[in-house]
């Protein structure tokens, strides 16, 4: 994990430029005593957590990507079967199948709109995160009294760590009407989706219902 946070950070550090990028040289902390550096740990968990978050971000961008693309199969799927079907009952259930499957897509791509948003808003937090990390390497550092940290400022990289929260906070707040939109869309698909499961011998088992 070490290994893999030490490169994550190097990432990170490339990516912020001069966004909650302000850092405490590594020649400070590799004079830290050991007793020293095992208070950094806690900040560090925090980071590897903060790293695992966006990893997970993305993969949940990768599923629902998944997700929209078999629904879109669905979807030509009962467009065919209207084109087949040979009675009013069946082309009934066509249509529904079709209407379920458009709903189902529509909430996808509106949930998708809202996992790209939590993305952006955990980025950003592994940003906050950082910054926190870097204020923790300082406090070692002057705690320790390492020579060199006296002429980094304290409050310059609390103000990093301030100013980074607040813009999560308000990243995380603009989210709400992607949070909206997405509930509308799966409400309305649910209600497709019973319509559909109804007029098949209304069963949740019904073989032209499939739950995400």
């Amino acid at each position: 994990m070490k290994r893999h946070l030490l490169l994550s950070l190097s990432l990170l550090t490339a990516a912020c430029g001069p966004s909650y990028g302000m850092r405490v040289p590594d020649a400070l902390v590799k004079k830290l005593p050991y007793e020293t550096r095992i208070e950094l740990l806690e900040a560090e968990n925090d980071l590897a957590l903060a790293i695992d978050r966006v990893d997970e971000a993305d993969n949940e961008i990768n599923r629902a990507r998944d997700n929209i693309r078999r629904a879109k199969s669905r979807q030509e799927a009962a467009e065919d079967e209207e084109d087949r079907a040979q009675d009013a009952s069946s082309r009934e259930v066509a249509q529904l199948a079709i209407a379920e499957s458009e709903a189902r897509v529509e909430y996808l791509r509106a949930h998708q709109r809202l996992n790209v948003g939590l993305r952006e808003v955990e980025q950003l937090s592994l940003r906050c995160a950082f910054a926190r990390f870097e204020l923790a390497r300082l406090t070692a550092a002057r705690k320790a009294k390492v020579q060199g940290s006296e002429r980094l400022e304290p409050k310059d990289f609390e103000q990093q760590v301030s100013e980074c929260e607040a813009a999560v906070k308000e990243e995380r707040a603009n989210l709400g009407g992607d949070t909206k939109e997405a509930q509308a869309a799966k409400e309305a698909w649910e209600a497709k989706k019973a319509a559909l499961a109804k007029k098949t011998f209304d069963a949740r088992a019904s073989p032209y219902v499939e739950n995400l």
